[in-house]
């Protein structure tokens, strides 16, 4: 398999000097001495290696010199504790792996050790020929690297492509020529392992994968449905990444350049390698663990940034459809703008759809385990970097542990579990007595755990466009009816703005959308007259409490306590479960709440022809989308206190005492985000 295309030829002295990150090992202004060496390719698909077979004599002529350059001696210092190879210890192979691709200052070869007096022999390795000088301070940066990690050098072995040494070779102009050498660790990066229509089962294959190995990641089995399969590979392959980029976190180390491309598997160890570590960088300036505000800010902002490459990495595993580059410039374009990404599957969900060539699977994996994948994900891209997660804190979530690994659950994956199963139950859209109970059991438990009671933590999550999922009230539709006319109603969004930093005053914007069918063929036919109904009214946000009543079987009087719902929540609170995470001992009469005050309410329709021309139609469509529609939604006003609310979902009330659940919507079925 050879590769093509690896860049244009090096022309000595065009190389420009720029200030990168990373520490510089070699002055740039130090010339290299001797004559210049310069390796030429054939304009063909695959890579020339006789040219690297006549350095071999270059090689063996430097060796034979006995006045060192003061650069051979420089560098000899830096690299003490690696091989300086000769061109002569390798026989270099025709072909070059397709997942070595490299840079176009790169020239990339393949070869065998043929010294038989070194550890290496009859060993695979890379020879990456360095051609500029920035991609010469990525050599020598690996290199220094290897210094760092030394001491725990099994670690570096089984997470990092091992760096064994590098060949110098002298030349006359302003640099030289720098191959580094390093291991080989298969023919394909995790890339291209993706790219494959077989990777599942060629890569579980790759891995050997036994009871043994799946027990590392708490599973009990192999084997399975395809998207059990899946999920138990990410599970490995994530553990793996993770374990391998918090050994380079530990050790005061951001690797800044984790990609799909610098990613590889070998099926040798079965571990992950996570490149060559040229561009690595110091989490502290001076190279001291100093605990200045300087040094722990920047150790933030690199730790943060690996995490959302981590990130990158996951979405792509799990969600193949992101490999198309249109796809992942919008996924991308959706953290560039500012969403949270806690509201990722809402978007997914308009992106993929059903029409996906790959299926559902990745959509299944994340959902499963109350939406645990969807939690981890959201972590890992979170917009500020103080809110990512860690690597240790992502090893120990639900979504990446087994069955058989207890895992005791933090409140906010409870919260998120909660709010998971309520939008699947209501994405069934079959609401017999179980599913509405189940709804308006999980309806309760969010509001008792809500994270954000206070009034200015309404006004800061309030605002946005909300989706409505489901209504704990009266449902009814077309089945048992004879309407005058037939109306299915779409999406019902409710967007909420803030009219003034300094006041609580926020403005609701309820907008349905609709279709009215036109004869007697609506079961088959469902392509009516669209139109769209507006109900705009100003509330007013003040702290208040939700209160609740319980009836006397005897007197039939009300009075304040839990009702008979909130009494079954109070059992179940007492066992082992929830007794460490409810924040009460006793389950209360009231809960703290945001009181809703309304005022004027305007309300639009909009039909399209014929039928906006006849008055007695439109009267009939509002009164079709009055009974099919929640009373608080055709009537703001009705709104009275906010129960619920997080960056992903939200509770209201109406005067009914019923609750309206809603999830943060950034697209429209209509357009774009």
């Amino acid at each position: 398999m050879a590769l093509c295309g690896t860049g244009p030829n090096p022309i000595p002295g065009s190389y420009s000097a720029q200030n990168l990150s990373t520490k510089l090992i070699v002055p740039a202004l130090l010339p290299f001495t001797g004559q210049f060496y310069n390796l030429v390719r054939r304009k063909r698909k695959g890579v020339c290696c006789s040219s690297l077979r006549n350095a071999a004599s270059a090689s063996s002529k430097e060796s034979q010199e006995d006045a060192p350059s003061t650069l051979s001696v420089y560098l000899e210092e830096e690299t003490d504790h690696v091989i300086r190879f000769k061109m002569s210890d390798f026989k270099i192979l025709d072909t070059v792996s397709v997942g070595l691709g490299g840079r176009p200052d790169e020239v990339i070869f393949e070869g065998m050790v043929k010294d038989s007096c070194s550890p290496l022999c009859n060993t695979r390795v890379v020879l990456r020929q360095l051609s500029s000088a920035q991609a010469q301070r990525r050599g020598k940066r690996a290199i220094e690297v290897l210094k760092k990690l030394v001491r725990r050098k099994l670690l570096y072995h089984s997470y990092s492509m091992q760096v064994h040494g590098y060949i110098s070779l002298p030349a006359s102009g302003v640099s030289g020529s720098f191959i580094l050498v390093h291991g080989y660790h298969g023919s394909f990066s995790l890339r291209h392992w993706l790219q494959q229509s077989d990777w599942l089962p060629t890569l579980e294959a790759t891995l050997a994968l036994d009871e043994e190995s799946v027990r590392k990641v708490g599973e009990d089995s192999t084997g399975g449905p395809a998207v059990s399969r899946q999920l138990r590979l990410i599970r490995i392959l994530m553990r793996d990444l993770l374990i391998g980029v918090n050994y380079l976190h530990s050790h005061g180390l951001a690797h800044t350049e984790l990609r799909l491309e610098n990613v590889h598997i070998s099926p040798i160890d079965r571990h992950i390698k996570v490149g060559i570590l040229g561009n690595a960088a110091d989490f502290y300036k001076d190279g001291s663990n100093g605990s200045s505000l300087d040094n722990l800010d920047r150790r933030q902002m690199m730790i943060a940034f690996d995490m959302r490459c981590v990130g990158f990495i996951m979405a792509k595993m799990v969600m193949r459809e992101l490999m198309d580059p249109l796809i992942f410039a919008k996924f991308k374009l959706f953290l560039k703008k500012g969403y949270d990404p806690s509201c990722l599957r809402e978007f997914m969900l308009e992106i993929l759809g059903r029409s996906s060539p790959y299926g559902n699977a990745g959509l299944q994996i994340l959902d499963r385990n109350w939406g645990a994948g969807w939690h981890l994900l959201s972590l890992l891209l979170a917009t500020k970097p103080s809110q990512r997660i860690s690597c240790l804190d992502a090893l120990r979530h639900p979504f990446l542990c087994g069955p058989r690994w207890r895992v005791v659950p933090s409140m906010d994956i409870i919260r998120w579990g909660l709010g998971s199963t309520a939008m699947r139950i209501s994405e069934e859209y079959i609401y017999r007595q179980p599913q509405r109970s189940r709804l308006a059991h999980f309806i309760d438990l969010m509001e008792m755990l809500n994270p954000h009671p206070k009034p200015r933590n309404w006004l800061e999550l309030l605002p946005g466009k909300w989706r409505l999922l489901y209504s704990t009230g009266k449902h009814v539709g077309l089945t048992l009816r004879q309407p005058p006319l037939r109306v299915i109603v779409g999406d019902v969004h409710l967007t909420v703005t803030r009219e003034s930093k300094l006041k609580a005053n926020l403005s609701f914007n309820s907008d349905t959308g609709f279709s009215v069918m036109i004869g007697q063929d609506w079961p088959h036919d469902k392509a009516g007259k669209s139109g769209r109904l507006q109900v705009n009214s100003s509330f007013t946000l003040r702290s208040g409490r939700l209160l609740y009543l319980k009836q006397d079987k005897t007197t039939e009087k009300f009075f304040f306590g839990p009702s008979s719902n909130v009494e079954a929540l109070a059992q179940k609170f007492k066992g082992k479960k929830w007794r460490k995470v409810v924040p009460f001992e006793e389950l209360p009469s009231s809960l703290p709440a945001a009181k809703l005050a309304s005022g004027d309410i305007d309300v639009r329709m909009n039909l399209d022809d014929p039928l906006n021309q006849n008055v007695d139609t439109a009267r009939n469509v509002l009164q079709e989308l009055r009974t099919q529609l929640p009373p608080e939604i055709f009537d703001l006003s009705k709104l009275v206190c906010g129960t619920y609310v997080d960056s992903r979902m939200l509770v209201l009330r109406g005067v009914s005492g019923s609750a309206l659940l809603f999830t943060r919507s950034f697209v429209d079925r209509n357009g774009s985000s």
